[in-house]
């Protein structure tokens, strides 16, 4: 017999949830409108892209010497763009690569393997990203919109609603960034880090918002993120795009025919906690999740994430492992891997980490019924640059005021 361990009520610390006439946590799926920012050339496709060109009066061929600018040389600076015309270069570049991307302030921990970007954009948003280097690797988390409206109340990203939808380029840049700063060793020397290319490898979706919210701009970051004539070039094995449950985008994303990396933050697998813990679950239970989760693996082949925050005494207990492990075995073997995170702990919280040996025991039931699962490290802890952590505070606003929107770079 498992010993009776209390059950803690998910509840909101120094915030109000938002809620909506029926009294239910406010849920915004639609992006609040405003000043939309400059066209980019990631947010055309390729064809776009040699159209635009010849508008602002140069030969189509001058959009691939952009591309190779911006996603290979990670520049947008038009002095370092010696092949292409002077005359007019300054506002050619300009009106193909405009500035999206302000950095306020970079914070750094794990010896320097970890770095998180406040990022200001051109409408006086603020968001984040993180670079984390491991052996052999290099994984950037990026955010999708600008704030959360999924209203989860553990996780900080979501206590001030979603400000706006992030554009497919926006969400481009930040790797491209992020790569520039590897390249000029900002990571350390870029031919020690491990693998070739000095570049990032893996991308998470798993910053500020919710990815599959913001549908179309991210497919569109990841179809330039994947694109080996056209783009970065990335693997799309590399990219993993999460989601609390959106289970009609879930079977869209499974239509795309790009074998992303699929993950479904789940974080509790019985519908009366998960109501309480992400609110979408009014709308799409953990069944109908897991469904979609399913037949995203049987379409693509793609083995399924299950992301779990495990959360001292509110959905870490023992019986909750096994009912996790037989909603996944009824839908088959060998489709899905579970991922248990130790939630980043806040002293004398409700939200805080579960003890050790309980967590050593969730992954024991897990693997008891045949479920692969790794507990995840988390990394960035002390920037407040883990998951459910990435939020602008006071400080990072006032640091954005005194920050000028940038040129060209």
């Amino acid at each position: 017999m498992e010993p009776k361990r209390p059950q803690v009520r998910p509840a909101t610390e120094g915030w109000t949830q938002q809620k909506d006439a029926a009294g239910r946590p406010l849920l915004q799926f639609a992006s609040p409108k405003r000043g939309k920012p400059p066209v980019h050339l990631a947010d055309l496709k390729p064809e776009e892209r040699v159209a635009r060109v010849v508008e602002l009066g140069l030969p189509g061929f001058r959009a691939k010497q952009l591309e190779k600018h911006y996603f290979t040389h990670y520049t947008s600076d038009p002095a370092l763009m010696t092949d292409l015309p002077a005359t007019g270069r300054d506002e050619f570049v300009a009106g193909m690569l405009p500035p999206l991307l302000t950095e306020v302030r970079r914070l750094e921990t794990d010896r320097g393997d970890t770095i998180k970007f406040l990022w200001k954009l051109h409408d006086g948003a603020l968001v984040e990203s993180v670079l984390m280097r491991y052996p052999g690797r290099i994984t950037l988390c990026v955010s999708s919109q600008a704030g959360c409206g999924m209203n989860c109340p553990f996780c900080a990203t979501g206590q001030a609603g979603l400000t706006r939808n992030m554009s497919a380029a926006e969400i481009v840049d930040q790797v491209v960034r992020a790569n520039r700063l590897i390249a000029e060793g900002g990571l350390g020397d870029p031919r020690g880090l491990g693998h070739d290319g000095e570049r990032v490898t893996n991308i998470v979706f798993m910053g500020m918002g919710e990815p599959l919210a913001n549908y179309a701009r991210v497919m569109q970051a990841v179809r330039v993120m994947t694109d080996k004539t056209h783009g970065i070039g990335m693997s799309a094995r590399g990219i993993t795009v999460s989601t609390v449950g959106l289970v009609p985008a879930i079977r869209k994303l499974a239509d795309e025919d790009i074998p992303v990396t699929f993950a479904l933050s789940l974080h509790a697998p019985d519908d009366e906690l998960r109501d309480e813990l992400i609110p979408v679950n009014s709308r799409w239970k953990v069944g109908e999740a897991l469904d979609a989760a399913r037949a995203y693996f049987e379409r693509t082949g793609r083995r399924v994430s299950i992301e779990y925050a495990l959360i001292k005494d509110m959905n870490d207990h023992g019986w909750r492992a096994d009912l996790l492990g037989d909603k996944l075995n009824a839908r088959g073997r060998g489709w899905v891997h579970v991922n248990p995170i130790p939630l980043n702990p806040t002293p004398g919280s409700i939200w805080t980490a579960s003890d050790r040996a309980v967590q050593d025991e969730f992954v024991r039931r897990l693997e008891a019924k045949g479920i692969p699962t790794t507990l995840r490290d988390t990394r960035g802890k002390e920037i407040d640059g883990a998951c459910g952590q990435l939020v602008a505070t006071e400080d990072d606003q006032r640091a954005a005021a005194a920050t000028e929107v940038a040129g060209p770079h």
